[in-house]
């Protein structure tokens, strides 16, 4: 597996909210315990809000709060497209600006304290890229609002889903969705897919394709990984 594929499946294990011992996720992923120790520093470095330590657990926070803001979801992406376009941007003095700003928000974030900031807006590897996936959440945000199918390109791959949710994870965007050709549900990372069309026909909730179907399966197969490593 893939370093890239192994951080996504921390990520989708670690979002229940839940405690999770190093030894079960070193289990689950079939790595070392000293591998987790360092997936873990490489997720929370790119910003996913790793909380926890070794010797007691991990797991991802969900909230994200600059007091005193509450900050929305899209007020959160905002932030993130601002400071990355400007940080990257040819002016020196807008650009130095903007990373000095991204170190003050992360001064503030609820991430692990004992690291120096790493910049809001200009994750590590292997996220450094998400930036490439942030033209497409328009179109998601519309297409699982007006509840629109959408054909798209995924690592070379031509598929058409049904958007249902989009998550964001410290400067990584997923969404879920329904894959017509799989019949299957997916979690998809909005960084690799390279286009995107919404598409005209409409979709409704049928038995086995909604996002309450998608989470009472992700309950229950997260109830018997847990069962398995006990």
């Amino acid at each position: 597996m893939r370093r890239a594929d192994r951080l996504m499946q921390l990520v989708q294990i670690l979002r229940d909210g839940t405690l999770h011992r190093a030894g079960d996720l070193a289990a689950a992923t079939d790595v070392s315990l000293r591998t987790i120790y360092r997936d873990m520093e490489t997720l929370a470095a790119s910003g996913v809000p790793i909380e926890g330590e070794r010797g007691i657990g991990y797991r991802v926070t969900a909230a994200i709060t600059l007091p005193p803001l509450n900050l929305t979801m899209t007020e959160v992406e905002a932030l993130h497209l601002g400071l990355s376009a400007v940080g990257d941007s040819d002016d020196v003095e807008l650009s130095t600006a903007a990373r000095a700003l991204s170190a003050k928000l992360d001064a503030v974030m609820p991430e692990d304290r004992s690291r120096a900031p790493t910049g809001y807006g200009f994750a590590v590897y292997p996220f450094a890229d998400a930036a490439r996936g942030f033209q497409h959440l328009p179109s998601m945000r519309q297409a699982i609002r007006t509840r629109q199918k959408l054909e798209l390109t995924l690592n070379g791959e031509e598929r058409i889903v049904r958007p249902l949710q989009l998550d964001y994870w410290g400067r990584l965007w997923t969404c879920v969705v329904w894959c017509e050709k799989r019949k299957a549900f997916d979690e998809l990372r909005v960084d690799q897919i390279s286009a995107i069309r919404i598409l005209p026909s409409l979709f409704v909730d049928e038995p086995g394709k909604s996002l309450g179907a998608y989470n009472a399966q992700r309950q229950g197969q997260s109830a018997t990984a847990i069962k398995g490593l006990k």
